[in-house]
């Protein structure tokens, strides 16, 4: 959908890759949106038709607006900084694919290539939050997330500093990450992690809301529990409160190492809002360190929702267009 006519001014193509679709628009100099489309289907095993889907849609955008001088890509996984290449992902198969260098060279455009939840904290901080010390957290299929520090997003040594889904909170627990460890956040504190809780609370009660809403205990999902919740219904209610707790416990470790003035909480299962919201606050307040003695940040909801990710990285991919470092 086109919001504005094409402009000749510094514009810029934002694309988030996913694993089962692709995300993509157009932004200016000020992060606001001049056209975005449909997602488009996406393989996760598929390599070389992703990359066919990246370069069909990025040369249709720079037909209808000549001003585009670079791409950003948000994509999932280990993204290595600055080169742009995919380590590792969690939802496909890609390993080692130098996507940077492929849609540079492909195009013939100023390409930058980061983590997704680092390219939507970029968008958060940039266009929806005003905060120079962030942290953004993004609950969905996975736990991920980013931090901007003096007003700069922090990567570490090589772009992989901020796999906040994989931070350790319960190293004696049962559940196993998929990245293979035993304790990680993602587990417990994801979407598939409420319908589990939501799953196990519809079995004990067969006659309540979640059984009734998914005709089958082993069918309630995270957003059975959200739609029950804001209904509120108890057991709902219950199962986001047990969410939220482990949030909490993450959000507390966030600032526990980096002292920051505002969290940022997103993704598809924070739009159930308060619900998720008030347990996260109660129980960062309660394992947050000196908590009485200090400046507690505030924990809003993001504002961007699932545009977030490909805004951020267009804005990303201006920056260092700007910076002659792209």
């Amino acid at each position: 959908m086109r919001l504005q006519p094409p402009q000749q001014g510094r514009l810029s193509i934002g694309l988030d890759v996913g694993g089962t679709k692709i995300a993509a628009g157009v932004v200016d100099a000020d992060g606001e949106v001049v056209e975005r489309v449909p997602p488009l289907p996406s393989s996760a095993t598929d390599q070389a038709a992703m990359l066919r889907t990246l370069s069909a849609v990025v040369e249709e955008l720079r037909t209808r607006h000549p001003g585009v001088v670079a791409i950003g890509v948000g994509a999932a996984g280990l993204v290595h900084w600055p080169e742009g290449r995919i380590r590792t992902a969690p939802n496909n198969t890609y390993r080692d694919l130098p996507l940077r260098h492929v849609l540079q060279d492909s195009t013939g455009l100023p390409t930058v290539v980061d983590n997704d939840a680092n390219a939507a904290c970029w968008a958060e901080y940039r266009k929806g939050h005003s905060a120079s010390y962030m942290a953004f957290i993004t609950v969905g299929t996975g736990v991920g997330g980013g931090v901007v520090l003096a007003d700069r997003l922090f990567r570490g040594r090589t772009g992989i500093a901020m796999e906040i889904g994989h931070m350790i909170v319960d190293p004696h627990g049962g559940e196993r990450c998929g990245c293979g460890n035993t304790g990680c956040l993602e587990p417990l504190a994801s979407g598939p992690a409420l319908g589990r809780y939501g799953s196990a609370a519809a079995a004990a009660e067969p006659g309540g809301m979640l059984a009734t809403l998914a005709g089958d205990p082993a069918k309630v999902t995270g957003e059975t529990v959200s739609a029950a919740a804001l209904a509120g219904d108890p057991g709902a209610l219950a199962q986001l409160e047990r969410l939220g707790g482990w949030l909490g416990i993450g959000v507390a470790t966030l600032v526990n190492l980096f002292d920051v003035e505002l969290v940022v909480v997103g993704g598809g299962v924070a739009e159930v809002g308060d619900p998720l919201l008030a347990p996260i606050r109660s129980h960062f307040a309660r394992f947050v360190t000196a908590a009485g003695h200090r400046e507690l940040p505030d924990i809003r909801p993001a504002r961007l929702g699932p545009e977030a990710g490909w805004i951020g990285a267009a804005l990303l991919a201006l920056d260092q267009e700007e910076a002659g470092t792209a």
